[in-house]
């Protein structure tokens, strides 16, 4: 069994939409209206929404 390096740091998967907001810095509504425009995908466990952190990345990825 390997160790896994205390440096490396591990990227969630999903995060809930507070964490969302605050590591884009839009609004709760405008993350809310990206989730229904498909422009970032989530899933829903319970009451509870957790956004695919991968699709929060492609946001701020830009084609050139």
């Amino acid at each position: 069994m390997t160790e896994q390096d205390p440096e490396t740091e591990i990227e969630p998967l999903t995060v809930r939409v507070s964490t969302a907001v605050r590591i884009t810095g839009l609004s709760r509504s405008r993350i809310y209206e990206l989730l229904q425009t498909g422009d970032i995908s989530a899933v829903k466990v319970g009451r509870l929404t957790l956004i695919d952190y991968g699709s929060l990345k492609s946001l701020t990825i830009r084609e050139g």
